[in-house]
Formats: structure tokens, sequence, C-alpha cells
């Protein structure tokens, strides 16, 4: 059976920026609260009338555009924040990128979608149903997210993050190693919107309605923190003995960016020390399903991941979902 080999990679940042101190100007906080409890400085944020597909249709160009341009047979997108309820936002991506009529479909996972999509991928290249699979993660996270609500909206941002999947062998660098995925139903209001589904829908008459605040993600913190660390920790220890390493053996952690004190638990779980950690959560916020390919195409081109290293991801997310995964990073240029 063939592997999936990473052949591109490339990430894309609306230009409009949320800054700790725009926030502070209207909420009742400060850049030094946001920066010692999250460690994000800045968010990237759509223009009033963006979407998630205008992020993920740059991002898919720019990983097109680095593994030598091309097309794909199947496109994949990992999201929390589709355009639209119906239809899926995947097929727009794909012919907005010129990929003309190939399979394309939405996958949700929340924040782990891009390690779920990986495994997806994996799977279609493994039996031949594709040799290409172009797999982007893109969220507009803050489109969801109650302005006013100090806990959450300092928290978000939005992006998108794409790679080019080829089919190749077990051994080449850049092949993805076998995944480790998991999740807990039974704990699923611990990170939800609970408006806009069939449930909120169906509740019967107006009185019965949700409230209109239901609309806004909603998380109980400390819980999230403690399943996080746990399971983040848990995956990655048995993705590592999947692929015969040790954790030492290991160049660099990319774990979810979802905030400073949960990346600082999970490493100091695994035994990981800051310079062989990677991260962006300074310059980007957690943005979902952007998180972890924005986190390797930025590390790349700064320079931080370089070709050889071997790598650990690790991510986790509203379900609860959450997996990890190995694979040695390959020789190619950022789009």
């Amino acid at each position: 059976m063939k592997s999936a080999v990473i052949a591109g990679v490339g990430s894309y940042l609306p230009p409009r920026l949320v800054t700790n101190d725009d926030l502070a100007a209207r909420l009742d906080t400060s850049d030094e609260w946001i920066r010692t409890r999250t460690g994000m400085s800045v968010r990237h944020v759509v223009e009033p009338g963006g979407a998630t597909s205008d992020l993920a249709v740059e991002a898919g160009r720019r990983a097109l555009e680095s593994a030598g341009g091309g097309g794909a047979d199947v496109v994949v997108l990992a999201t929390t924040t589709p355009d639209r309820q119906v239809p899926p936002t995947a097929p727009e991506i794909a012919s907005r990128l010129g990929l003309g009529t190939v399979a394309a479909f939405d996958l949700s996972a929340a924040c782990a979608g891009f390690l779920y999509g990986l495994a997806g991928a994996a799977g279609l290249i493994a039996t031949g149903a594709a040799e290409r699979v172009l797999l982007i993660g893109a969220d507009a996270f803050t489109t969801m997210v109650d302005p006013d609500d100090r806990g959450t909206v300092v928290l978000f941002g939005d992006a998108a993050g794409a790679v080019l999947l080829r089919a190749g062998e077990a051994a080449e660098p850049g092949a993805v190693g076998l995944p480790v995925l998991g999740s807990d139903g039974s704990l699923a209001d611990l990170i939800q919107v609970p408006a806009g589904g069939s449930r909120s829908r169906s509740s019967g008459p107006p009185s019965k309605q949700p409230d209109p605040m239901d609309v806004y993600f909603k998380m109980n913190g400390r819980e999230t923190f403690r399943h996080a660390v746990q399971r983040m920790s848990q995956a990655s220890r048995e993705a590592v003995e999947r692929a015969g390493w040790e954790l030492g053996d290991v160049d660099r952690l990319g774990a979810h960016q979802a905030n400073l004190r949960i990346l600082a638990a999970v490493a100091d779980e695994l035994g990981f020390e800051p310079e062989r950690q990677l991260t962006n959560i300074a310059e980007v916020g957690n943005t979902a399903a952007a998180s972890l390919p924005t986190l390797l195409a930025m590390s790349a081109a700064d320079g931080s991941l370089r070709a050889g290293h071997r790598v650990l991801l690790t991510a986790f997310g509203g379900g609860l979902s959450w997996g990890a995964a190995t694979l040695t990073w390959p020789d190619v240029v950022v789009g």
C-alpha cells in the first residue's frame, strides 16, 4: 500500500488584525492579562462578508504551488465554520482552485480536524482511490465567538493552512505515520455552539426556542484544559510508539495552538524543552482546524522546522476529539 507523503504546504492569514490593545479598549481586560494567560498578542480576522472558503482557497493555491503545480484528485476541508450549513464548502473551493469536478468534502472534528483529515487522506491514497489529496484546515472562528465575551473573544483568530499529499513510500521524508485518533461524545457539552443544528431547529414553538446567545461558542475552560492535556499527551505517546521512536527522538513538537498554558502543560508532560517546540500562538491565536497546518507552514518558512526533523503533531478539540501523528519533515518550499 502507498503512504501519504507531504509534497507541498501553504498557509494564509487574512490581513485584518485585532491586537490585545484593541480588545482592551472595549472589554474589561488588558494586554498583560491576555498575554500571560493565553500567550496571544494579535489575531487575524476575516473582513466583514468574508468566509472560510476565501481563506481556504488561498492556502490551497499556495500548497499546490509549493508542490510544483499540478492538481489534486480529492479536496478535503477540515473546518467547524463552513460558509453555509448546506452545501458543503469543499466543492466550491475545488472549483475556485480550477480543479474541476474532483471529489471534495468537508470534515468536522473541531480543532482536531486536520489530523482526522490526514488519516482520511492517507486512507484514500492507501486504497488507490486517490494519488494526490489537497487537505485544507480552515476556520473563520471569530464569526462564532461572542464579541463581548472576554473569556473567548481573546482566544481565536482566523486562518487557513494546507498540505498537498501524494502517493509515496512509508520510508520517504514527508510520509505520514500511523495516526492515533480518539473521541468522547459523553463530554460533547464541554465545547459547543448550542444553536444552529437539527436539535435546536426542531425544538418547537418560539417559546421553546434556544436563547439567542446560543449561536455563540461556549466552553468549560477548566474541564477542557484537563482533558486537552491528558488526551494530547496520551495520543502523542501512542503515535511515537507506533513510529518506533522514543519521545527523545522527536526533534519538533507541533501541538494545536490552543493557549499558552495548555501548550506548556503538554510539553512538560512529554518532556519537551522550549527549543523542541513549534509555536506561532502569539501571532495568530487559536485558529481551530487551521492551527496545525498553519503552524507547519509558518515554522518551515522561518526555519524553525527543517528537512529531516522528526515531527510529532497532536491536537484536541470539541466532540470531544483528539489525535496525534508523526512524520519526518520533507524538503519542501513553502507556498
